[in-house]
């Protein structure tokens, strides 16, 4: 009965918001989940459900496969450091709102030593932890290789590898190009924007949480939320056929999932409408392209007079409006997820004559 609450708990739709849903508790109330008791009592609270979880044989054979161990580790290092910084961060700001200033410029943390041989012995030191584990690694977990290409058979699930199975899973809410060219295509160049956009000074050299909410927050939900929990979906709850494999669910090749893939065309003409869609392919298609005029037109507009003007001031027409545009296509992707997930919508405007999905 656990069991299946869990798998049923673990779809996507679910899972996703919960998940989305911590975050935004996180956001609210740092105070709370970078509390030390908070972080060890979710440490035992996670070690303890997992080595339940490791004695099931159908959750084993998934976790042990020797290319998902190393993303055993990535959950462990990213949940670790994420606590840690907010950890940090909160701490620091009990200390600048009491005038104190953070922790990292006190006397005793800002002493300066010399690269040789302080910094040096760390990195020797760190690298000789590193060879002794990959050597472990090797002696207890066989290389994750197979036979040789063959052109006429293709494994089934057929994986990218760990860190390309986010994009893997955005290609069920979106066309290959967006997926796979689009989006990572704003990803890349909002990264390398990020300096030219955000100037804000504090928060430079120490940690803090309060200072820089707005990046620390956008930032660390398309990280972790957009880019780290696709990853263990990919990975963990994709099996044959890329089908949707609850944690203790066996992976059946013949599960079949009826879905309808419905375009918001569809839904405007005929559903709504009443009509069969029209044969010009703008008018066909004119509803999804004034939603996304909207989308992207209206709400950066909308949104600077809720709470945007600050940020306006702060950082100028041209960088703030570039910020909107990074954020409104990330923003993208959770809600073409909840339209798939809520109405089976396949694209909001689709046009295949000229490989333009969306």
């Amino acid at each position: 009965m656990v069991k299946e609450l869990i798998n049923y708990l673990a779809e996507p739709v679910y899972s996703f918001t919960a998940v989305t849903a911590f975050f935004v508790y996180t956001i609210k109330k740092p105070e709370v989940v970078g509390s030390k008791k908070f972080g060890l009592y979710s440490l035992i609270a996670i070690l303890v459900i997992f080595a339940w979880m490791l004695a099931d044989p159908v959750f084993f054979s998934v976790i042990s496969l020797p290319d998902n161990i190393p993303i055993i580790i990535l959950n462990a290092g990213v949940l670790g450091t994420w606590w840690y910084a907010i950890h940090k961060g909160v701490e620091n700001d009990k200390r600048i709102a009491a005038g104190e200033g953070p922790i990292e410029g006190t006397p005793e943390n800002r002493e300066k030593v010399w690269a040789w041989p302080n910094l040096v012995y760390t990195e020797l030191f760190a690298g000789i932890a590193c060879t002794v584990f990959l050597i472990v690694w090797a002696i207890f977990f066989k290389a994750p290789l197979e036979e040789p290409a063959n052109p006429t058979w293709a494994p089934n699930p057929a994986k990218a590898p760990w860190y390309f199975l986010g994009l893997q899973e955005m290609l069920v809410y979106f066309d290959p190009w967006m997926a796979g060219v689009v989006l990572p295509g704003i990803i890349v160049v909002g990264l390398i924007a990020i300096p030219f956009i955000d100037t804000n000074p504090k928060g430079n050299g120490y940690y803090t949480f309060a200072e820089r909410k707005f990046a620390i927050a956008g930032f660390m939900y398309g990280w972790v939320v957009l880019w780290i929990f696709l990853i263990q979906i990919g990975t963990f709850l994709r099996g044959p056929n890329w089908t949707f494999y609850g944690p203790f669910e066996f992976w059946d090749l013949h599960k079949a999932v009826a879905e309808n893939n419905v375009n918001l065309a569809e839904y405007f003409w005929i559903k709504g409408l009443g009509m069969g869609l029209p044969k010009n392919i703008f008018i066909r298609e004119i509803a999804g392209i004034l939603l996304m005029g909207v989308y992207m037109v209206l709400a950066p507009i909308w949104l600077t007079k809720k709470w945007g003007q600050k940020y306006l001031q702060s950082l100028g027409t041209i960088r703030y409006y570039l910020l909107m545009f990074l954020v409104l296509g990330m923003a993208l992707l959770p809600i073409k997820m909840y339209l798939r997930w809520f109405f089976t919508l396949k694209y909001i405007i689709a046009m295949p004559e000229f490989e333009l999905n969306l």
